[in-house]
């Protein structure tokens, strides 16, 4: 069990299958014909013992990640930051303006599958795709320095990364993203510690080599500590019963108060953020 997920970088096989099963859908919430490719054996095989509960949070995920996207590319974003990438195809399958710089940085030994795997495809903006260790934080400045140079405004996305770090590395990257002027946006998602706890007793030793480790109780006063300004936080239970993805009889829970986003301890949530600088 604890083999099929080697390391982070398989996850992104996982949410891949996802993707892939979503776009099958005939009321898909998006299509991406290149998910499957991308998700390998090693995708179905993790989704087949994943939690049940992971296929539509992660579909919503992506769903709300996209909107977001296309609402700051609407709003004059001149520079997509994707960082730890993983199997994401936005550039291929989003409707972007072709001059939109998008930047992709993952470990070099993704990056080089990636490459392989779409060597034939195109993207709809001008995609660079970028080997760097972003725990090496004088290997992130240089690559924060040298990709965001002659940018107006840039928009950094961290899908699926900061669950995965110390609250210590989370809030180094927080800070390190502050310290460069051109950006100006940071798209993430976070879990509650509940939701944390109750996704790990499913797949704890599915996940033995990828950990979750970030579940902030004040959530998102964890980043406005840090000096971001939370803007738009949407919680994947609400969307996936607005897009209906959660399952039917669990819908009408989505009614009931959401807890204090800044108060997590015991609540169940997890959300898509957008902050901005503050």
């Amino acid at each position: 069990m604890t083999d099929l997920v080697r390391n982070v970088s398989d996850t992104a096989r996982w949410v891949a299958t996802y993707r892939a099963r979503e776009s099958a859908r005939k009321d898909a919430l998006f299509s991406d014909p290149l998910a499957e490719r991308l998700a390998g054996e090693r995708g179905p095989a993790i989704a087949a013992v994943a939690s049940p509960h992971s296929e539509w949070a992660l579909i919503t995920r992506t769903k709300v990640i996209d909107d977001l996207v296309g609402e700051l590319v609407a709003e004059g974003a001149d520079l997509v930051l994707n960082l730890a990438a993983g199997f994401d195809t936005r550039p291929y399958r989003l409707a972007l303006p072709e001059g939109l710089r998008w930047v992709e940085a993952d470990l070099p030994e993704l990056v080089e599958e990636k490459n392989a795997l779409l060597t034939n495809e195109r993207p709809r903006c001008r995609l660079e795709r970028v080997a760097v260790d972003l725990s090496d934080a004088a290997a992130r400045a240089a690559f924060l320095e040298r990709y965001t140079e002659g940018a107006r405004r840039a928009v950094v996305v961290t899908e699926g990364l900061v669950i995965y770090l110390t609250p210590n590395a989370v809030a180094e990257l927080g800070r390190a993203l502050l310290g460069c002027s051109a950006i100006q946006s940071w798209v993430l998602d976070f879990n509650s510690p509940r939701i944390q706890a109750e996704a790990l007793k499913v797949m704890g030793k599915t996940l033995a080599n990828a950990p979750w480790k970030f579940a902030p109780a004040n959530g998102l006063a964890f980043f406005e500590d840090l000096g971001w300004k939370p803007r738009v936080a949407r919680s994947l239970f609400r969307e996936g019963a607005r897009l209906k993805r959660v399952p039917f009889l669990m819908r009408p829970f989505a009614l009931l108060p959401e807890p204090n986003p800044r108060d997590l301890r015991n609540g169940r949530w997890s959300a898509v953020a957008r902050f901005d600088r503050d």
